[in-house]
């Protein structure tokens, strides 16, 4: 009987190595596998943030771009002597009312009762319009303030007074109003040029 120990056949040895390998190149591509997915999970999580950041600042691009709410002054009540007014869809706090520096009338404001009166430029509107009947309009600046469902809202717009001149039997001319006409929106340091450059009796 022998005592030598049998060798182990080359092809188990060749078959153990290569399972060997095999298992070395699973192990690596597994690891790549998921160095690749951690790297597409952060280009995705990179991806969303950059495209929560470009729409965040394109609606903040939107909302400093966007014009303000128009206030828009209506008449509710004109023929006469006076002119009322309110606010389209808001409610009307406050207004500073001027007229057109030629004219050399002061300015009004309105706050429980928004009225414009006939009294407060009449004398100075005959002055400018020397004729016995004539169908005209005053711009002048109003700057307004409401409250709405949204906030509160702030306006310098030039308006025009819609009016009448007529001949009266007694004490000459009278000047009645006739309705309130939006003319466009101003900034308020340029309001009182622009409105002078509208003014032509």
């Amino acid at each position: 009987m022998s005592s030598d120990v049998p060798e182990i056949p080359e092809t188990h040895a060749e078959k153990a190595a290569e399972t060997a390998r095999i298992r070395r190149r699973w192990l690596s591509l597994g690891e790549t596998v998921a160095v690749v997915a951690v790297v597409i999970s952060a280009l995705t999580l990179w991806n969303n943030y950059d495209e929560r950041k470009s729409a965040e600042a394109e609606r903040r691009a939107e909302k400093a771009t966007a014009q303000p709410k128009s206030i828009g002054l209506i008449a509710t009540d004109a023929g006469g002597a006076g002119l009322a007014f309110k606010a389209a869809d808001c409610a009307l706090q406050s207004t500073d009312i001027r007229f057109p520096t030629a004219l050399g009338v002061g300015p009004e404001s309105t706050v429980l009762e928004h009225r414009i009166e006939a009294d407060w430029f009449e004398s100075a509107l005959l002055k400018a319009v020397d004729k016995d009947a004539h169908d005209g309009r005053l711009p002048v600046v109003i700057a307004s303030r409401c409250e709405a469902a949204d906030g509160p809202r702030t306006e310098t717009a030039i308006y025009d007074i819609v009016y009448h001149i007529e001949p009266r039997v007694i004490l000459g001319r009278t000047v009645k109003l006739r309705g309130l006409v939006r003319r466009e929106r101003v900034a308020g340091d340029n309001a009182a040029a622009r409105l002078d450059q509208l003014w032509k009796p």
